[in-house]
């Protein structure tokens, strides 16, 4: 199509090849035509079209099928300047149907050009097919294809932009979803770095590879660093100014962050800024990323870095209910400890061999956490025991054995209240760390699976720290003689699940033994 003066279009032979121009950035119009004029004169009137700074790359299809195969590969075209005859009458409007309802294209934009305006009327195309604008050849001018060609990407452009932000939206929603899941800093830390890094690549819809870092405040000056992607990973648990890959200049950005109290570009590198209740800072470094990545990215950015603020802000608070239950449980197991006159670390050291031992069984972290949190608790019915029969040196007799024994129901009682699943646990271990696989434990005479995994668990745990510890009624046994004991005893006292466990971890078990040996 050439402009002969009069604003009228003439359809007219190739004229060699039209030179598009060399961009890096452009617009994909898609020319679906079968006469190969219709494709230079079209280049040739639209060489020098720019719209926000960017050209149009042309592809050509000579047919609707031709075309399929190029939609099929090709997702971001922008526009289609589409015919209506070429294989078939309507081979053009069967392949705008395709478009929408098939392919589920719902973005480009179909600007549809027919010669024969007999074979597809304007007022019924408009109205049956999901195309954007009707043009007669014989009727259109150069001005014209112009002004489609402007509104059609403009339309284009709001479209993706719109999508873009709502691709976003679900993605700050799934990604706080992810954040609040996170039960400790350093996985929340590395949950940011991971996120924050994916927004970033939403501009170009892939996911960035690149070099960051999650630091944390240790000191008034101090960060360390406490996730890590790329050359940093090596850095993780050392300070910022210690890690090797982490240029000098880098340093100035964290320090400007924390000046400003504010995320955001600096040269080619993001730093997030995330303060906490407690008055520590977290900051987030993402080295030679792109400044311009638009408002919309860094809109989303600021109400992501909003959630993950709130996410360290609980997950800190989290923690610090979390140690001081733990606190707590430990303290109660060593009044008891104390009363009785047991050994120091006794406690301590049952915890650790129950999480060691579940751990090497194959419960899941949470599960073994729950069962070392919930341990220290199994003597704690040793409250509800007089003193002249829980100090007696000598062996208790018959009577005293069995009002003994009760501290196991006195102990499940005071915790069976509770719905948390901590003390839940605590409770069923209270009461059934004196069962035995075999049937010959007490309160209820439980036998083998119908015991409480962690039950069975704390059960060796428990004697086989007491028989190596030196009680009021007797002295330690020799380790050898200890572990003849438990070997002697699987599947008798012990689920001989566990006693292999011992063995299998007894490397791990003695350095626990040894880390909390107690004073002599």
């Amino acid at each position: 199509m050439i402009d002969n003066g009069d604003d009228s279009l003439i359809f007219a032979p190739e004229n060699g090849k039209t030179a598009e121009k060399v961009q890096e950035e452009y617009w994909k119009v898609l020319i679906v035509d079968d006469e190969p004029d219709v494709h230079s004169t079209t280049k040739l009137v639209l060489e020098d079209f720019s719209f926000e700074d960017k050209g149009l790359k042309f592809i050509s299809a000579y047919s609707a099928k031709e075309a399929m195969e190029i939609l099929n590969n090709q997702k971001d075209i922008a526009v289609i300047l589409l015919d209506v005859v070429m294989e078939s009458n309507s081979a053009g409007l069967q392949l705008a149907k395709i478009i929408r309802n098939e392919m589920g294209n719902r973005f480009s934009r179909i600007i549809l050009r027919t010669g024969q305006p007999g074979e597809a009327p304007e007022k019924k195309v408009i109205a049956e097919y999901d195309i954007n604008d009707y043009k007669n050849k014989a009727e259109l001018t150069s001005q014209q294809l112009y002004t489609s060609m402007f509104s059609a990407l403009r339309s284009y452009r709001d479209l993706k932009i719109i999508n873009k932000n709502s691709e976003g939206l679900k993605q700050i929603i799934n990604s706080t979803a992810n954040l609040f899941q996170r039960q400790n800093v350093e996985q929340l830390a590395q949950g940011v770095l991971t996120q924050v890094v994916s927004i970033l690549g939403l501009e170009n819809s892939y996911y960035v590879s690149t070099s960051g870092f999650t630091a944390a405040q240790t000191s008034d000056s101090d960060f360390r660093i406490i996730a890590a992607t790329g050359r940093f990973t090596k850095c993780i648990g050392t300070k910022v100014e210690d890690c090797t890959p982490i240029p000098a200049d880098i340093v100035p950005y964290l320090q400007e962050a924390i000046s400003k109290e504010k995320s955001g570009f600096i040269d080619t590198h993001y730093v997030g800024y995330f303060p906490t209740m407690k008055d520590k800072i977290h900051l987030l470094f993402i080295e030679d990323c792109s400044k311009d990545l638009g408002p919309e990215i860094e809109n989303l950015l600021t109400i992501f870095n909003h959630n993950a603020g709130i996410a360290f802000d609980n997950v800190i608070l989290n923690k610090e209910i979390h140690d001081t239950q733990i606190d707590i449980i430990y303290h109660l197991g060593e009044v008891v400890e104390n009363r009785s006159k047991e050994t120091a670390y006794h406690v301590k050291r049952v915890s650790e061999y129950t999480y060691t031992l579940a751990r090497e069984m194959g419960f899941s972290e949470e599960e073994s956490q729950l069962f070392k949190m919930a341990s220290p608790m199994h003597d704690i019915g040793k409250i509800g025991i007089a003193d002249s029969i829980l100090l007696k040196p000598e062996r208790l007799d018959h009577d005293e054995l069995n009002i003994m024994r009760t501290h196991t129901e006195i102990g499940y009682n005071m915790l069976k209240s509770s719905s948390r699943p901590l003390l839940q646990t605590s409770a069923v271990i209270a009461r059934d760390h004196h069962e035995y696989w075999d049937g010959s434990g007490y309160p209820r005479g439980l036998k083998g699976e119908d015991i409480h995994p962690a039950a069975r668990i704390v059960c060796l745990a428990d004697v086989y720290d007491a028989l190596g510890s030196k009680r009021v009624y007797k002295e330690a046994w020799k380790e050898e003689d200890v572990l003849t004991f438990v070997r002697e005893n699987r599947g008798k006292m012990f689920d001989p699940k566990v006693v292999d466990a011992l063995f299998t971890a007894y490397e791990r078990i003695s350095r626990i033994k040894e880390r909390f040996k107690d004073p002599e």
